[in-house]
């Protein structure tokens, strides 16, 4: 375990860099939000059994279903080198395509690294392009638990995309991470209002509405665990916005105005359009502040949503953060929220889960939020606590949705005090 101070921000504390046991999801798991978004895609996970039933247990139905995901599971022969694994990849797709001839991307998601499945997905890919485009697009990226943790399945999916998007010229506005159609429409109505008529989303809900990029591209994260994703649009030239993440009223007004510094919007068009909806949003969040002011927070790393909920929660719920953990920190993108984190906040990069189990049990918050192998355990010794898999289920992002984000945390202490005869505040 190595220390250093941060460089960003306005806590001076050290950040503890731990590697060690993880309890934390793969990549794979990004496929159930990521296949309901991409309207015309699939995703065919190439692996085991066990990712089979990863993906069945994860996305609560029947893999075989066939809603927009399967798996091609490999047999041992195939694992061990003794089949044509190319061959057989290329006869499942092209069984697939017929059966399914509304696909339009097929992404090609490693369950496991190249050196076990016995596969270049990445080969594989243009392979395949050159047989079925221009009718289907096919990318390939990796899922792997041990290359991926629970939310870089959208990173490595999305940076995946950008090298194919075509190039342009003019100058539009990207609003990059997979957000549930009801709040991108609400995204895409707020910065209409303070006009920005050219905003593109990634990914989009169809492949022929993907975003063009180019030099002239100005882009802003709408999730903060998308650091390889930024990584290829700046290679593509785009530039991106720096802002705090838009989790409740402070975070969204200061992503907004970030782009709206940018753009040129004025003051008064800023305030025209988003006074009612931050006064809605403060009014939605005073019902929960009641229940979440001073209780004492612990987040075991999980998401990397981590820091910028520890910042809403202690700034607009009043709670307070003793250790905040995350699987990475990517510096740049988390400039703008270590900022505005509370200076006593401890930092945690990775996890040495045994270590950091004994620093809770020291701490003994009032709330947990950690991954669902954690939580029964927790709750079965008497702490409270909320499930980090929740925060990237539920629309949580923009102003209408901040209410609903501070019942997330103040649900599980009200049910707490609820059933201990107390009062539920």
């Amino acid at each position: 375990m190595t220390l250093d101070s941060p460089k960003l921000g306005c806590t001076d504390s050290p950040v503890r860099h731990e590697r060690g046991q993880k309890a934390v999801f793969c990549g794979l798991t990004g496929i159930v939000w990521l296949h309901r978004k991409m309207q015309d895609a699939f995703f065919l996970v190439v692996g085991s059994r066990t990712c089979a039933h990863l993906l069945q247990a994860a996305a609560g139905v029947m893999i075989f279903a066939e809603p927009r995901f399967g798996t091609a599971v490999l047999e041992e022969q195939d694992l061990a080198g003794l089949a044509d694994a190319n061959a057989e990849l290329d006869r499942e797709v092209a069984r697939l395509l017929e059966r399914r001839p509304d696909i339009r991307q097929l992404f090609l998601v490693g369950s496991c690294p190249s050196e076990v499945i016995k596969l270049d997905l990445e080969r594989a890919a243009e392979r395949l392009n050159a047989h079925h485009a221009p009718h289907v697009r096919v990318y390939a990226y990796s899922g792997s638990g041990l290359d991926t943790t629970f939310t870089q399945g959208e990173d490595t999916c999305l940076a995946a995309m950008v090298p194919t998007l075509k190039p342009a010229e003019t100058a539009e506005l990207l609003v990059v991470g997979a957000l549930p159609d009801v709040v991108e429409d609400q995204c895409a109505s707020l910065l209409a209002q303070l006009g920005l008529p050219s905003v593109r989303f990634l990914p989009a809900r169809r492949s022929d509405a993907a975003p063009a990029v180019g030099p002239n591209t100005r882009f802003i994260l709408a999730q903060p665990f998308l650091g390889d994703t930024a990584a290829a649009l700046e290679r593509r030239g785009a530039k991106r916005i720096a802002a705090p993440f838009p989790f409740g009223e402070e975070g969204t007004t200061l992503w907004l105005k970030a782009v709206a510094d940018v753009y040129g919007v004025s003051a008064e068009t800023f305030e025209a359009v988003t006074a009612a909806p931050r006064a809605r949003a403060k009014k939605a969040l005073a019902a929960h502040r009641g229940t979440l002011e001073g209780r004492s927070l612990f987040l075991f790393p999980d998401s990397q949503l981590e820091i910028p909920l520890a910042r809403f929660l202690a700034r607009e719920c009043g709670m307070v953060p003793t250790e905040v953990g995350t699987p990475f920190l990517h510096r740049a993108i988390m400039a703008p929220e270590l900022a505005l984190l509370p200076a006593g906040a401890s930092l945690t990069e990775g996890q040495d889960l045994e270590a950091q189990l004994e620093r809770h049990a020291a701490i003994n918050p009032d709330l947990t939020v950690c991954g669902l192998g954690l939580a029964n355990p927790l709750e079965a010794q008497g702490h409270a606590t909320k499930w980090a898999i929740e925060l990237v289920f539920t629309p949580i992002h923009f102003y209408e949705q901040a209410g609903d984000l501070a019942g997330l945390f103040s649900r599980p202490l009200r049910r707490r005090a609820l059933l201990a005869g107390g009062s539920a505040a």
